[in-house]
């Protein structure tokens, strides 16, 4: 299909995926991005797109799993004729062999996009994250006074170093991924963007004759974005190719490949920026524990709060907590619901409980429908939309840095057109739930 999009990405949670539809929409490409691979008649009710994805919970699933929900994806993706499919991780490449492998991803899809260079795109400087001779950096927490927030190497991270389900160990990502099934991967670091022309294209080539199974990119600010554009747009031109990175790889891409006008964007039919905002209290449901989080938290004073231990969430106390959210929306108040600080993630059945807080999230949703909902937390997000039961979701605007607001396409009526919103853990600034109250979107 010559004419269809050439653009596709497959989220590995919902949260990023989001982020990656945001780019490409800001960038001037009709984007829509799908909870499965779409169907035709959804296709058709999103009218002409230019880049399409399909988010997913695939970070944390197993080998296995992962392998079941991808071949779907990547023939459908193929069968579409994109010419570019984006395996979109989390900017801090959290993951491991046993969960949310990279390298399973990659052994699955490769095969429907053949190129012999796999790039791996590290480091999104937006989001202040950064490679530089394939060590993974990350900014930290915020500083009181204005100032820059440190910067730390990915396995010394404060946060990441101690994820609860697949903690940094470290730095180096050619190492990192060698553990997922990646072994000797190649490298093209920051210093060969600056060379003669000719030279970057010659580098990949060597790499790829060295039979390399992947090849890392260094990023360590925008600019460098612009030439791995180019050499994307160039090598997929030929031969479809597979591509393993934040969304920083759509920013490459689309840096090399937007339309010439941006501003004249034409939505398409489905798009979120059509039709009236919705009005009404705002739902927010945060399973994050990360410390960006917690001080969200503490500084949302708009908010009635409902506070739940996620452990104890059966059937009679899910009644309960329900019953207190639903009267509180209903009297027009806004409610945060947020799992105890208390929790311990790491020993709890993590599947059980985070299918728990999208069964609650979901019947809130259906008893009383908020004009704008946010969930906070990388698996909540991708359980909880799963649970909601649309389909797809348009951009609507931006909230902050990494973070969208998107409207939910579903076929039943009560869900169609809400505005939602998926927070990773360590996205937003302190103030992050209380912009969410705002009518208008900081784009």
């Amino acid at each position: 299909m010559s004419s269809g999009p050439a653009y596709g990405f497959y989220g590995d949670d919902f949260t990023g995926a989001t982020d990656t539809l945001a780019h490409l929409a800001r960038a001037g490409f009709r984007t829509m991005l799908f909870f499965q691979p779409p169907t035709d008649a959804q296709l058709d009710a999103a009218g002409p797109l230019d880049a399409i994805g399909v988010a997913s919970a695939a970070r944390a699933m197993a080998p296995l799993a992962m392998k079941a929900a991808l071949l779907p994806a990547g023939a459908r993706f193929a069968e579409l004729g994109v010419r570019i499919l984006h395996y979109k991780v989390c900017s801090t490449f959290d993951s491991s062999p046993e969960l949310g492998s990279i390298g399973a991803a990659v052994s699955t899809l490769r095969g429907f996009f053949p190129n012999p260079l796999v790039p791996v795109i590290g480091g999104q400087p937006g989001l202040q994250r950064y490679c530089a001779f394939g060590n993974l950096f990350a900014a930290g927490s915020s500083t009181a006074g204005g100032e820059a927030p440190p910067v730390f190497r990915i396995d010394r991270h404060p946060t990441m170093s101690r994820h609860p389900a697949t903690p940094m160990q470290e730095a180096d990502l050619r190492l990192h991924l060698q553990d997922q099934g990646l072994p000797d991967m190649g490298l093209i670091d920051w210093r060969h963007y600056i060379s003669a022309p000719g030279h970057l294209d010659a580098q990949v080539n060597g790499r790829i004759e060295s039979s390399c199974p992947a090849v890392l990119f260094d990023v360590l600010e925008d600019a460098h974005l612009a030439p791995i554009g180019r050499l994307l747009a160039q090598r997929s031109t030929a031969v479809p190719l597979l591509a393993v990175g934040p969304s920083s790889v759509a920013q490459a891409w689309a840096m090399a490949t937007r339309p010439a006008d941006s501003s004249t964007y034409v939505a398409s039919p489905v798009d979120a920026s059509q039709g009236p905002r919705p009005v009404g209290p705002v739902f927010v449901f945060a399973g994050s524990l990360s410390p960006a989080t917690n001080r969200q938290i503490d500084a949302a004073h708009s908010y009635s709060r409902v506070e739940i231990d996620p452990a104890q969430v059966d059937t009679g106390s899910l009644e309960r907590y329900l019953d207190d959210i639903v009267t509180l929306l209903r009297s027009g108040k806004n409610v945060l619901t947020f799992t105890s600080r208390t929790f311990d993630q790491a020993s709890a059945r993590r599947d059980d409980t985070t299918r728990a807080c999208a069964a609650l999230v979901r019947r809130v949703v259906t008893a009383m429908r908020p004009r704008r909902i946010c969930i906070a937390g990388g698996d909540t997000s991708s359980f909880a939309v799963q649970a909601l039961g649309g389909w797809g979701l348009s951009y609507v605007g931006a909230i902050s840095e990494g973070v969208a607001m998107c409207r939910l396409h579903a076929d039943v009526e009560e869900l169609d057109g809400m505005e939602i919103v998926l927070k990773g853990g360590q996205m937003g600034g302190g103030d992050f739930f209380e912009r969410l109250l705002d009518e208008g979107t900081a784009v």
